[in-house]
């Protein structure tokens, strides 16, 4: 093993002796040491930290008390309602479109909460249902911001990219624009791109080199063409209202989003704890800084070690890239017939040999956030103390479980 995983190995198991596992902890060292280069990847423009990436309030508290980090994007409604109400953010982006009349009925009847969220829209529908929820006449002004489909399309019927909002075009921007701001009760504060094909797509695919190439490619002829087409858009926005913001990119694409003049803000989350997804990226690679740690209680033969639990999936296709990664002692794999399973995982290799029950072994989560949907607190270590802090389930919520 090599002498930097050696030590933090040695440095968490002291730092968490006295808690059983299964446990989720969060390096702060990495965490910091992550936030500060993120920063210095946006060239000045602020960071909006993507909520669902994190699931800790302390830690948003965290990362928003430094420079160059301002705003969050939350995922839900209900979730930016909560924020603000528990002080963590005066402005709060919510990423995706609501539908949740409750939540809605809320938010047009307090002024305050009016006045720090942010929907998001991208059809004249979206505003149907709010006023149909909460009628214009009735309720505080809403700040809405417009979706622009970031997906590459080079031809008829290829999409390069997730599908997301229906306004590709400036046409089509400039059009639900017009529409926004002839509404009453609706104020259009800002838009909002979100590149997953560049951002959110690793261009080293650890063993598919042909694979990578292609993504290389890919993006290299996608940026151009987005920048171009989100700057249109912008413009034909403009001309029907003062934007407070126009929001793009993420972790995976921090400089080259940052680098396009029409974008005022940086969406990123997920490169705070640095999960093994990141590990398919060549621009920038983040350090590791949430693991969690799960106990050997089985030798079923002398180079097999099993830990109990280890299913700790991550949401997207169902393939390899997708599974935790046994990380701390170095050299631990799956058996290829079993993976990471609901309650027990086997784990083969030369370290394996080495393991005693008892002991632990440390994963990496594939996505951010995720993690925190398995543990109700996560232990900050700084250095080698360990101090409990609730996640969003350990406050009581699940935003989307």
């Amino acid at each position: 093993m090599t002498a930097p995983r050696r030590n933090l190995r040695e440095r968490l198991d002291r730092a968490t002796a006295h808690l059983e596992t299964p446990i989720a902890v969060v390096d702060l060292a990495a965490f910091d040491a992550n936030a500060a280069a993120l920063a210095s990847r946006s060239r000045g423009k602020p960071i909006r930290v993507a909520s669902k990436s994190v699931r800790v309030r302390a830690l948003l508290e965290r990362v928003l008390a430094r420079p160059g980090w301002r705003g969050v994007m939350a995922y839900t409604l209900p979730e930016a309602i909560w924020l603000v109400r528990a002080g963590v953010s005066d402005d709060v982006l919510v990423a995706y479109p609501s539908a949740d009349r409750s939540a809605l009925a809320e938010l047009g009847k307090d002024d305050e909460l009016a006045a720090a969220i942010t929907l998001m829209i991208d059809s004249p529908a979206h505003l149907d249902l709010i006023d149909q929820v909460a009628p214009a006449s009735r309720r505080a002004e809403l700040r809405v911001c417009i979706e622009l489909d970031a997906s590459w399309r080079p031809a008829t019927q290829i999409h390069v990219g997730v599908r997301r909002s229906p306004v590709h075009s400036a046409v089509q921007a400039g059009a639900l624009a017009r529409r926004i701001t002839s509404r009453p009760g609706f104020r259009l504060a800002g838009m909002m791109s979100y590149e997953a094909h560049i951002a959110g797509v690793g261009d080293a695919p650890t063993g598919r080199a042909i694979r990578g190439g292609m993504i290389k490619v890919m993006q290299r002829l996608a940026l151009p063409e987005l920048i171009e087409r989100r700057q249109a858009a912008v413009s034909a926005v403009r001309e029907h209202a003062d934007l407070d913001f126009v929001n793009g990119g993420g972790t995976g694409s921090m400089a080259e989003t940052a680098a396009d003049p029409s974008v005022t803000e940086i969406a990123a989350g997920s490169g705070l704890y640095g999960p093994t997804l990141f590990d398919q990226y060549t621009n920038w690679q983040p350090t590791p800084a949430a693991l969690f740690a799960l106990s050997v209680v089985r030798r079923p033969a002398p180079r097999i070690a099993t830990v109990l639990g280890g299913g700790w999936i991550a949401s997207g296709p169902p393939e390899p890239s997708r599974q935790p990664t046994p990380y701390l002692p170095e050299g631990l794999k799956f058996r290829g017939d079993e993976w990471a399973g609901e309650v027990q995982t086997p784990l083969l290799g030369a370290a394996a040999s080495g393991l005693r029950l008892g002991d632990r072994v440390w994963f990496r989560h594939a996505k951010a956030g995720e993690l925190c949907e398995h543990v109700n607190e996560v232990q900050l270590v700084d250095g080698e103390s360990a101090t409990p802090t609730p996640t969003y389930r350990g406050e009581g919520h699940a935003f989307l479980g």
